[in-house]
């Protein structure tokens, strides 16, 4: 019972979990959210999406599409994984303040999941199992 109610805390476990959640959230991002656009705007199709701060349905769209497909896949693999995890936040903010602003928490609700998720991600960067770490961090001894 004691070990169940201690997990071990060992860094490579804290690593571990980052992964998973870091490639889960991110890949969700992409394949649920992120590809749905990039197809749209590759269709050729008239864009029907929100205009927001004066851009364009389709740029906003593609500003959407950038985050959620492009940023979401710098996630997953761990590349410049903080600086993607910003881009999303972003847009998860607009999305939770501006489309969704007068709507109720339900209607906030995924979104709000993705941003925490983000936060999470954007302070912990990749972490040891990230190309991040293998590029740019090679001179850190493992733990």
């Amino acid at each position: 019972m004691k070990r169940l109610l201690y997990l071990d805390s060992s860094q490579t476990v804290k690593e571990s979990m980052l992964l998973f959640i870091r490639v889960i959230i991110a890949f969700l991002m992409l394949s649920q959210h992120g590809l749905f656009k990039l197809q749209t705007l590759l269709s050729g199709e008239e864009i029907r999406f929100a205009s927001v701060l004066g851009i364009s349905p389709k740029g906003t769209m593609s500003l959407a599409m950038f985050a959620e497909f492009f940023c979401a896949l710098l996630i997953v693999i761990g590349l410049f994984t903080r600086f993607a995890a910003l881009a999303l936040i972003v847009n998860m903010l607009v999305i939770v303040f501006h489309i969704h602003g007068t709507d109720p928490v339900s209607a906030k609700e995924l979104p709000i999941l993705y941003l925490a998720g983000f936060i999470y991600i954007a302070f912990n960067g990749g972490g040891r199992y990230s190309l991040d770490r293998m590029l740019f961090n090679k001179s850190i001894q493992e733990s």
